[in-house]
């Protein structure tokens, strides 16, 4: 379990770092701050990286530490949306379409009014 454990740490780390210098080679080096560039950016290639991560990992049969260092570690810590996209494609897969479209549609939904509910707290 601490293996495990120090994968996600690390791997987290280095995504929270990689996610922060995404954010300033875009919105301070190429795209001036006008629209979320950077959240956008890193959502879509959290996504592609844990579905690729996943699907290397089945297929050249990772171990468990290695397949959470780059999933649940750098993509976690890059961006929790991927995980949010992994889990609707699983209930897809698992043949539950009903299911990840009320998952997507709810999680999005609730997470905006939470956010908006946040920060009319934080005010």
């Amino acid at each position: 379990m601490i293996k495990e454990l120090i994968a996600v740490f690390l791997g987290g780390g280095f995504g929270s770092v990689l996610r922060y210098a995404v954010q300033i080679l875009l919105h301070e080096r190429i795209v001036p701050y006008s629209f979320t560039w950077a959240t956008f950016a890193v959502n879509i290639a959290g996504c592609f990286l844990i579905g690729l991560f996943y699907a290397l990992s089945a297929k050249f049969n990772w171990s468990d530490n290695v397949r959470l260092l780059l999933t649940a570690g750098l993509c976690g810590g890059f961006t929790t949306f991927s995980t949010f996209a992994n889990d609707g494609l699983r209930l897809l897969r698992d043949g539950m379409p009903l299911t990840s479209l009320i998952y997507i549609s709810i999680s999005v939904l609730l997470g905006v009014l939470a956010a908006f509910a946040g920060s009319a707290v934080g005010k």
